[in-house]
């Protein structure tokens, strides 16, 4: 199990190597999709092989893997694949059209295989020291994404992203140091007061007063990663200045390896400290990053259509926090499945704008009209993934966030829920007004009357295919979740629910 440990880690580093010997955009592409590919059998087979045994632990506790870890794998690794996939027929039409030099597609495979595998490893290290290291390290590499355009709009969204984010990881960094001198008092080592399952193990016995500032830096620290509010200003700039594929990685990948951590410093804050301290503040930071996502989605027009579905991260992450917050088997069950569900979806949009960006050759909404007549199957794929995203039945964020809602009624008052539900409602229509406007309508024509997208930009049916096929699988991937839970990924969210 070892080995599939560090095959799943590996596998998207053969497009940093194909890249690094001087690939073009599609071997190299194709290299790292590849690898991807190889990462989420290794995923899915390690949740089946860990499913009722016991964690995978070794090297003193840097190496650990249980059912949460599986999950979070699981997610990434898909969320990695789509995104891979995507990046060759992107990458191809960029280079072709002149706007990427050889150069900046080498740079964008190197980094991001790098960025993905120090993400699936950070996912699989029970020490928090090392958690903190391989955060910031994706950091760095994720930096060189955003910026790789080299344009004034990306570069300053690079820097401000290296600085708010670096800012935030040493945050969590000293609250890292205050949980591990909270073990002070405990007879452990030293690399065992930083290993989660032994602090977890003796979470009772840890100083309070250490262990709440502590869990409270987490969250203000791994919240800037994640995107919590009001530490997600690097978000939307970094976001829309990516190449898209990037965009769906930064969403769907980074965003929840944050929310990873915050989850493991959870689970010792509610042993240690009880559960109501911890609800608290996962509430406050949860509520307040709905409520800024919707009102940025509500106030601008003619906005950048992915600043938008940045802002949609936003709402989204405070969704899940607001599902820890309220508690119990359902609050952790939703959070998780949101988890999934939101991963995949906001891979399907981000891979997609990438498709209108590339056609339009713009990424203003204001600029795309007529999506659904011009280019049908790109049109629907928005229409599909904006209902998707938005909750609506039958995709799979309906069901989890109905979960939510039903662990928020749960509890002692409905206030919460309600909230909840009136923040979604609006949303809902905010959201949809923009993509609607994009495809619906007459599309928009260049002198010589023809519609503008119409024709594609990708040359091979093959490189084609590669746009087509991760926003078809996403799709019907959130569909499937929708209609069906299958018993094994209920199986490893309710043993991630018993490990929590």
């Amino acid at each position: 199990m070892t080995i599939l440990a560090y095959l799943l880690i590996a596998g998207p580093l053969a497009g940093t190597v194909a890249a690094a010997c001087g690939a073009r955009a599609r071997p190299a592409g194709w290299a790292g999709a590849v690898g991807a590919g190889v990462s989420l059998v290794a995923a899915i087979w390690l949740v089946i092989a860990q499913l009722h045994k016991a964690p995978l632990r070794g090297l003193d506790g840097f190496l650990y893997v249980d059912s949460l870890s599986c999950f979070f794998l699981l997610t990434v690794a898909a969320v990695t694949l789509l995104a891979a996939v995507g990046s060759v027929g992107y990458l191809t039409a960029e280079q072709e059209a002149g706007r990427l030099s050889a150069f900046q597609v080498r740079l964008y495979f190197v980094f991001f295989g790098l960025f993905a595998a120090l993400m699936l490893a950070s996912l699989e290290t029970g020490n928090l020291g090392l958690l903190f290291v391989l955060i910031e390290a994706s950091t760095l590499a994720s930096a060189a994404l955003v910026g790789l355009e080299g344009k004034p709009g990306s570069l300053e969204a690079a820097w401000k992203y290296v600085i708010i984010s670096s800012l935030g990881v040493t945050i969590a960094l000293a609250g890292t140091l205050f949980l591990f001198y909270s073990a002070s008092g405990l007879h452990l080592a030293a690399n065992l007061r930083l290993t989660w399952p032994d602090l977890f193990a003796h979470a009772h016995a840890l100083a309070p007063a250490s262990l709440r500032l502590g869990f409270l830096l987490a969250v203000v620290g791994y919240g800037t990663k994640v995107g919590l509010a009001p530490m997600h200003t690097w978000l939307p700039d970094a976001h829309a200045e990516a190449p898209s594929p990037a965009s769906a990685m930064l969403s769907a990948a980074l965003l929840n390896t944050g929310m990873y951590a915050i989850i493991r410093f959870l689970a010792i804050a509610n042993v240690g400290l009880g559960g109501e301290f911890p609800r608290v503040v996962l509430l406050v930071f949860g509520f307040l990053s709905v409520v800024i996502g919707v009102l940025f989605m509500v106030r601008r027009r003619g906005m950048n259509f992915k600043r938008l579905f940045a802002y949609s991260s936003v709402e989204h992450m405070g969704i899940i926090a607001v599902a820890l917050g309220f508690g119990g088997v359902l609050g952790l069950y939703g959070a998780l499945l949101h988890t999934l569900n939101h991963a995949i979806a906001k891979a399907v949009l981000f891979l997609t704008s990438g498709d209108i960006a590339i056609r339009y050759k713009t990424r203003e909404s204001g600029g795309v009209r007529g999506l659904i007549a011009a280019v049908p199957v790109t049109g629907a794929a928005l229409l599909l993934g904006t209902f998707a995203v938005l909750g609506s039945p039958p995709f799979g964020l309906f069901l989890s966030e109905l979960t939510i809602v039903r662990a928020g009624f749960a509890g002692a008052s409905p206030v919460l829920p309600l909230l909840l539900l009136g923040l979604l409602a609006v949303a809902f229509i905010a959201f949809a007004r923009t993509a609607s406007g994009m495809v619906t309508g007459e599309p928009l024509t260049v002198s010589d009357g023809q519609a503008t997208g119409r024709a594609s930009p990708y040359r091979g049916r093959l490189t084609r295919l590669t746009a087509v096929a991760p926003v078809a699988a996403g799709l019907a991937v959130l569909l499937v979740l929708g209609l069906w839970i299958p018993g094994i990924l209920n199986t490893v969210i309710m043993h991630s629910t018993a490990v929590l």
